[in-house]
């Protein structure tokens, strides 16, 4: 259904077939409901769905990122490429100003075309304050509700159209953050589709924005709104607000200028203008007394003047019916007490159509939200319900905020009281189904989905946390559907609010899919926003869930945006891997290690590296480097390592004509070498292992075994079984003074006691040993190797002594 213009599909018409090339095909995604309310009355239901129709993915940019918003298994986000990113925005000029102007006002009801009333009493304050914006200064307007506020910025517009060289931007303030402000403001002013900038790039171009920027319904003051005012030195801001909301900081210089109500004269001016005919002496006397209650705010007497158009209305009635005389007796429709005018609000519906009755009941259910006169058909059930909008607004009950029409203030309330919130969680319920599939709609744009992201986020809070049953699940339902079209018409303030509470609708529904992808994009708008920690958070969450459910899209694409998170926080993991993290919730770099025999194929252990520690000192980027140059040196170092020893020891084996009996020959199987052993030695000293390797600063020649090795000289010490003679132990010998040869050289020359044979000449010294606590954890086997005893503890190298 068009919110904004009638179509064929409105009128039942649209039901061609999904092969017509008229009919656009219905994107594949989670709607399951139909509208409500909306079969056998002309109006549309939902389509059918087919699996091969397409899905509506959009490209934007944000900063340096490029944002692909997917539908189906969650927006995708990447570097922007070079060449892709956009130009400077361009500058609107004076046309495109007004007709964005014209775009951003509320839709005219339908009807005849509504009298505005005169500005009474207000023309001193509107001179005054287009002097002041005229000079660039910046004024905050204060009043109660229903003072007219909005009657007077909209004059206050047109007198100050050609002030400023960006002329004048209309923004609303209700329900929106400095934030979003500042990037309506930009998008009034600069002309950037497909684009959101940053912060930085927001503040820079805002920076230069020179305009009267007319803010009503302000919800902010303090600090924040110093802060949305140094953003646009160049701006001249007329500032509407109610006496609640916080006052702005003393740094803020802003003219402060109250508005009260009308006296008594202009107040009975006004009750005469909204009734059309002179008052009676007994309506003269209630405008007094209205005016004593309500201190003269406009309001009351526009919706006092409509409970006497309706009085003149039923006495007219009665005339047509025959119940009275020509000249009918008024008692017959007695005057509203005071109690009724000052709180009209129910005597006002009472009177009211059906349709219009309901639309109050709707707008009660979303707290104030008014849905677009476009929903009203279906949403009430009557063709003609869209005239039931300019029903209330002739009578008061509702008013323009921003583009769209709320309840004027103090109404809810006193519809609550009347009994038109009993009805509110079945409404909400119906509204939310209807938004669903209309939000998912071919034919709904991105920028219509944004206009009505009010009256979603309303239905949505309603039914959240859901005591009825369904209600959570079309909220999860809604949330899912209406969350790409935010992101696609750049309404991320909105978009943050739906993800938010669709992610709590489903996980109060159990469904984890659902709940997996909410996530997913809030770690992508985290991102987006260079909330790190954040978006580590979310996408960490997400990944888990949908892994758990072997939704492998749904994984790649939320390891795609962790790496990204990693990257650009330092902390980069391999790929495919996700973040470790230490006990105290710091992020750490990790590695793979071989699978674990009680693991899934698909599982990987990982191991820690020692980047986390140095993490706190250094910082997490300097700390991932220093950790893999570590480890990358320690692995050089073994390997090298390595390569020597087996160097050496084939060098000791040619080299050596007479080669001892265990020595081990690189070119013998273990079975060959155990035959070459002495008859008479004992089966417990045969091993087929290999000799203790030599090392830089210890005794003995390379693939040392040789009688020469011994401590004596040539007599080879008999085989014991003590803890000694273990040539992997590192415990001393036995005797109360240790041999001279395992004491370290203090100098690179070898003592001379254990200088190697001549016909073995030892070949050069290989590179340092590197430190053992700079060894990689895996390469442990060299480190071992080099740690054996040395030649003199009694135990002859290369064979393995008897436990």
């Amino acid at each position: 259904m068009d919110p904004t213009s009638r179509g064929p599909e409105e009128h039942g018409q649209h039901g061609r077939g999904p092969d017509d090339p008229a009919t656009p095909a219905h994107p594949a995604g989670p709607h399951r409901d139909s509208s409500p309310n909306s079969a056998s009355r002309g109006y549309p239901s939902a389509p059918e769905f087919s699996t091969a129709a397409p899905v509506r993915t959009v490209q934007l940019t944000s900063g340096d990122y490029l944002l692909t918003v997917n539908p189906v298994d969650g927006s995708e986000i990447e570097p922007c490429p070079p060449g892709e990113q956009p130009a400077h925005p361009q500058r609107y000029d004076a046309d495109e100003r007004a007709a964005r102007r014209s775009a951003a006002l509320p839709p005219p009801p339908p009807g005849p075309a509504r009298v505005r009333p005169p500005l009474l009493e207000r023309q001193e304050v509107r001179e005054r304050l287009t002097r002041l914006l005229a000079r660039g200064r910046s004024v905050r307007l204060t009043g109660p509700a229903g003072s007219g506020r909005t009657s007077l910025l909209d004059a206050l517009a047109e007198d100050c159209a050609d002030l400023a060289p960006d002329g004048v931007v209309r923004l609303s303030g209700h329900r929106r953050t400095p934030a979003e402000l500042l990037h309506e403001l930009y998008a009034a002013v600069y002309a950037s589709p497909g684009h959101r900038p940053d912060e930085a790039e927001l503040r820079a171009c805002v920076h230069d924005i020179g305009a009267v920027v007319v803010l009503d319904d302000l919800e902010f003051g303090g600090a924040a709104l110093q802060d949305f005012l140094d953003a646009t030195p160049e701006c001249a801001y007329l500032l509407a607000a109610t006496p609640d909301v916080a006052a702005p900081s003393a740094e803020s210089h802003l003219e402060e200028v109250f508005l009260g109500g009308l006296d008594r004269a202009a107040g009975l001016k006004l009750l005469e203008l909204a009734t059309g005919r002179p008052l009676s002496d007994e309506e003269e006397a209630l405008a007094g007394d209205l005016w004593f209650e309500s201190e003269g705010l406009p309001l009351r007497f526009m919706q006092a003047g409509a409970l006497l158009r309706q009085r003149d209305r039923l006495l007219a009635e009665r005339v047509e019916q025959g119940d009275a005389e020509a000249d009918p007796d008024p008692d017959l429709v007695p005057l509203p007490s005071l109690a009724e005018a000052a709180a009209p609000a129910a005597l006002l519906a009472s009177r009211l159509s059906e349709s219009a009755r309901a639309t109050l009941e709707f707008a009660v259910a979303l707290g104030g939200e008014v849905p677009h006169q476009a929903h009203l058909p279906a949403l009430v059930g009557d063709t003609h319900a869209d005239a039931a909008l300019g029903e209330l607004a002739a009578t008061g009950l509702v008013g323009p905020t921003g583009a769209r029409h709320r309840l004027a203030a103090g109404v809810l309330t006193q519809l609550e009281a009347a009994g038109y919130g009993d009805t509110a969680p079945a409404r909400a319920h119906a509204a939310a189904q209807h938004y669903a599939w209309w939000a998912g709609h071919p034919s709904v744009t991105a920028e219509r989905a944004t206009a009505e992201s009010d009256a979603l986020i309303a239905a949505l809070g309603v039914l959240v946390p859901g005591t009825e049953s369904g209600h959570l699940g079309s909220a999860v339902l809604l949330a899912r559907t209406a969350a790409p079209a935010l992101a696609a018409g750049l309404a991320w303030g909105a978009w943050e609010r739906v993800l938010r509470i669709g992610q709590e609708a489903a996980r109060l529904a159990g469904e984890v899919a659902e709940e997996a992808y909410f996530h997913h994009e809030l770690g992508v708008l985290a991102l987006l926003g260079g909330q790190l920690e954040r978006a580590r958070t979310e996408l960490e969450a997400s990944i888990g869930m949908r892994g758990a459910l072997a939704d492998k899209r749904g994984t790649v694409a939320g390891r795609r945006a962790l790496a990204l998170v990693s990257d650009r926080d330092g902390t980069t993991p391999p790929a495919g891997l996700p973040v470790s993290r230490r006990e105290d919730g710091a992020p750490c770099a990790v590695s793979a290690a071989p699978p674990h025999p009680g693991f899934a194929p698909d599982e990987v252990q990982t191991v820690v590296s020692r980047a986390a520690a140095e993490s706190q000192e250094d910082g997490p980027r300097k700390a991932a480097v220093a950790g893999t140059r570590r480890n990358l040196a320690a692995a050089g170092a073994g390997a090298l390592l390595a390569v020597v020893l087996g160097t050496v020891v084939t060098l000791g084996a040619i080299s050596d004509d007479e080669t001892p009996p265990d020595t081990v020959r690189p070119d013998r199987t273990s079975g060959q070498q155990d035959d070459d052993l002495p008859a008479d030695l004992p089966e417990d000293e045969r091993s087929s292992g290999p000799a203790a390797p030599w090392t830089p600063g210890t005794s003995g020649s390379p693939g040392s075994g040789s009688p020469s090795d011994s401590p004596s000289g040539g007599e080879s010490p008999s085989p014991s079984g003590s803890p000694s003679d273990d040539p992997t132990t590192t415990k001393p010998p036995s005797s109360s003074k240790p041999p001279t040869t395992t004491k370290p050289p203090s100098s690179s020359k070898p003592p001379t006691t254990t200088k190697p044979p001549t016909s073995s000449p030892p070949p050069s010294s290989p590179d340092p040993e590197p430190d053992p606590s700079d060894t990689d954890p895996g390469s442990s086997e060299p480190a071992s190797s080099s740690a054996a005893a040395p030649s003199g503890s009694g135990a002859p190298s290369g064979v393995e002594s008897s436990a």
